[in-house]
């Protein structure tokens, strides 16, 4: 049996995920490890991690980190801080490969972490561009520090397709 990591950090990539967590779930060779972190936890996000319970999935690891604010300095915290606690949960966990959304600073932490365990990463919708934000950085090395690419166009598959590293 393979046991697939999948991290979610807000309900925007929830919602991506569902048909995904429900094959795996229904898969008898695939074990879900569902990790819930970032604004799944605040209650002024609307405390998601209730709508994950209630649709039924199990979470192995909860990494309750929320960035005190968007300033550069709560962000970087939260970069810090999740690491630690993403490296913490895979440590426990130890997972195949781990399934990422997205490239924000919470799933960087979540990629990053997941380096010196070797653990390889499938990452969705990367290659992506938003001018001028820090997502653009996060953009940019979200792919090296992943394996497996779904990109959403060609466009974006041209952008991530030069990546040379691999951990395989």
């Amino acid at each position: 049996m393979r046991t697939i990591g999948v991290v979610t950090t807000a309900r925007s990539d929830y919602g991506y995920y569902l048909p995904v967590l429900r094959r795996l779930v229904d898969d008898p060779d695939l074990e879900l490890k569902l990790i819930a972190a970032g604004s799944h936890f605040s209650t002024e996000q609307g405390s998601t991690v209730e709508e994950i319970e209630s649709d039924g999935f199990e979470i192995a690891e909860r990494v309750e980190v929320l960035a005190d604010s968007d300033t550069p300095e709560g962000v970087s915290q939260y970069m810090g801080l999740g690491t630690v606690k993403f490296a913490q949960a895979y440590s426990r966990l130890r997972p195949d490969i781990l399934l990422v959304h997205g490239d924000r600073f919470e799933m960087h932490s979540a990629a990053l972490a997941a380096l010196p365990f070797k653990i390889p990463v499938a990452h969705i919708h990367g290659g992506e561009i938003t001018e001028g934000a820090i997502d653009d950085a996060l953009r940019h090395s979200m792919p090296t520090l992943s394996h497996l690419h779904f990109v959403s166009s060609e466009e974006s598959g041209r952008r991530v397709e030069p990546v040379p590293y691999t951990l395989l």
